[in-house]
This record gives structure tokens, C-alpha cells and sequence, in this order.
């Protein structure tokens, strides 16, 4: 998970660092590849995989 500056306050990237280089970091969400400027960036942290979902309880 990436929190970065954007015009209005700050917003998220949750998904898997696939690059990083002096200048930018790139970070693939569910949606698409998002690259953010290192300068933007406030807080960066591992975050746990989701567990897995329960199945219904059989009636």
C-alpha cells in the first residue's frame, strides 16, 4: 500500500510494488499499473494478503 499527495488530499494504491527507480515507484492494483512520484509519497507499508473467504454453512 502507497499513500501519496494528489490536488485534493491524499489517496491509496493497494497492490504489489512491481518497480521502483530514483524517481518513481510502480504499484499493480486490481485495476491497472499505477506510477507515483517518490516526491508525492507519504507512507508506503506491507500490507497482509486478504484471508481466504468462508463457505456458507451447510443447512
Amino acid at each position: 500500500m502507497v499513500r501519496y499527495r494528489i490536488e485534493d488530499g491524499f489517496t491509496d494504491a493497494l497492490g504489489h510494488l512491481v518497480a521502483c527507480d530514483a524517481g518513481s515507484c510502480t504499484v499493480r492494483t486490481r485495476q491497472a499499473d499505477v506510477v507515483i512520484p517518490l516526491d508525492r509519497v507519504v507512507a508506503a507499508k506491507e500490507v497482509p494478503p486478504a484471508p481466504p473467504r468462508r463457505r456458507p454453512a451447510a443447512h
